[in-house]
């Protein structure tokens, strides 16, 4: 049965382009960066075929260190061995496979990132973790597709993209502000939540609640009661982190606001509300204990992000969604692509990022210079929206990365299992139904033979 949506869905290739010509004029104005403006009377339809976006923000994990060994990407260099003492050859450590052995947190501060990057000659990276008293030797460690099967079975059927940075050269504070604002948040060298909270800085969820376009942000065992204002002990950093994974909980209008902190919800609604059709124009994800940050288990991620995946790609969403997940930061693990520095706060080292969407380009590598403020830009094209800062203005977008002038693929259910790519064959119906052509042909002979027999005798 024909979808009588599909019409408003599948926008042609002349009319995408000219909405989205529209939205780039409007992500010209400098006068974007101001606060929400006022509410739409309705709210507007995309420019693209995508009606739901999900970002999903993983962490502390490099491009190299999850697909440096992958065919056909900008990977590891042959040859590669990191100095164990900058501007010294020798002794150095090569990449190395590093499996089920774990992995301790490494330093991923800006002093860190500091010292990994020297200047762009990019050969601090043992040094740099060694520094905090820790094994230097691990930054140089990665894993391949025998440890992260389903991603890598996800990059064979969908998007993986090799230049995808980390927003800030620094930790988790800065790049999720970045994430949601297109700023740092904080300015100067201290990296910290204020006391009093985010103030006034825009975020993506005031431009889409003035557009009147619904948005959620879904966060993994979420409490909340821990917002800003509350106090935390040491012991107690994972429940504190909340804040950070989700910025909002560090805004007083977001947290004072009913109508607005009602939409900061657990996890099991994105389950319910994709099961039901009724995720939102623009869902945010937190994770928490499966999040890969180490020493956490990264078997544990893939299951999270697969179940996530599984329950879109059966909502009666699937046609119309589009699931972008991404690392906050590189963990200070190495990567040996060297980040543009395009202001004091970034870029940060390259991070993994993947596209799954039924219009996303089967088994692309796309080499775009992205970084997290590309999804705001997404989001600000896609439902023409003003920018929330000179980042996000500036930020190339993915939308490259998808296949608009094709109908919607059926949602393809991949295995944690490793299943690398084969030769695909042509669809086996033509075969299938030649063989009933020769079938029909040779029922014919045989009629018109026994015909003949009986009209002998």
């Amino acid at each position: 049965m024909t979808d009588p949506t599909r019409p408003r869905r599948r926008v042609g290739r002349l009319a995408t382009r000219a909405l989205l010509a529209v939205g780039l004029l409007v992500l010209a104005n400098p006068a974007a960066a101001a606060h929400a403006a006022p509410r739409a009377a309705a709210p507007v339809g995309p420019t693209t075929p995508i009606d739901h976006f999900v970002f999903l923000m993983q962490e502390n994990h490099t491009f190299d260190n999850y697909f440096g060994t992958r065919p056909g990407v900008d990977g590891i260099p042959p040859d590669t061995c990191m100095p164990v003492r900058r501007g010294r050859a020798e002794p150095c450590v090569k990449p190395f496979h590093l499996g089920e052995l774990g992995s301790l947190d490494l330093d991923h501060t800006a002093e860190a990132f500091r010292v990994q990057y020297n200047g762009g000659r990019m050969d601090g990276f043992v040094e740099g973790v060694s520094t905090q008293g820790k094994d230097g030797k691990l930054a140089m460690a990665y894993y391949d597709d025998r440890d992260l099967p389903y991603y890598w079975n996800i990059a064979d059927e969908y998007v993986l993209f090799d230049r995808f940075f980390s927003s800030s050269n620094s930790g988790s504070i800065r790049n999720h502000m970045f994430r949601v604002t297109g700023s740092p948040g904080a300015t100067g060298p201290s990296e910290s939540i204020p006391a009093q909270g985010w103030g006034d800085i825009p975020t993506i969820f005031d431009r889409l609640e003035a557009a009147g376009i619904s948005w959620k942000f879904y966060v993994e065992n979420y409490d909340p009661t821990i917002t800003f204002r509350s106090r935390t002990s040491a012991e107690d950093v994972d429940r504190g982190a909340q804040v950070i994974w989700v910025p909002l909980l560090g805004y007083a209008r977001y947290v004072d606001d009913p109508r607005l902190f009602s939409r900061i919800v657990d996890l099991d609604q994105y389950y319910d509300d994709a099961a039901k059709g009724r995720l939102p124009a623009v869902s945010f994800i937190a994770p928490a204990g499966d999040s890969e940050h180490p020493p956490g288990s990264i078997r544990a991620g893939q299951n999270l992000v697969r179940t996530l995946l599984t329950q879109l790609m059966r909502s009666p969403d699937w046609d119309s969604s589009a699931f972008l997940w991404s690392y906050d930061d590189w963990g200070g693990w190495y990567d040996h692509v060297r980040p543009p520095q395009v202001d004091a706060y970034g870029y940060g080292f390259r991070v993994p990022a993947l596209l799954v969407s039924p219009y996303a380009k089967r088994g692309h590598v796309d080499h775009t210079t992205l970084d997290f403020t590309s999804a705001l830009k997404f989001i600000e094209v896609n439902w023409r929206l003003k920018p929330l800062a000179d980042r996000d203005r500036k930020a190339n977008t993915f939308l490259d990365a998808f296949d608009f002038d094709r109908p919607p693929r059926p949602a393809v259910f991949l295995s944690t299992e490793r299943t690398p790519a084969v030769v695909r064959r042509p669809d086996p119906v033509p075969v299938y139904a030649s063989y009933a052509v020769t079938g029909s042909l040779v029922t014919a002979l045989v009629c018109a033979a026994a015909l003949r027999r009986r009209r002998w005798t």
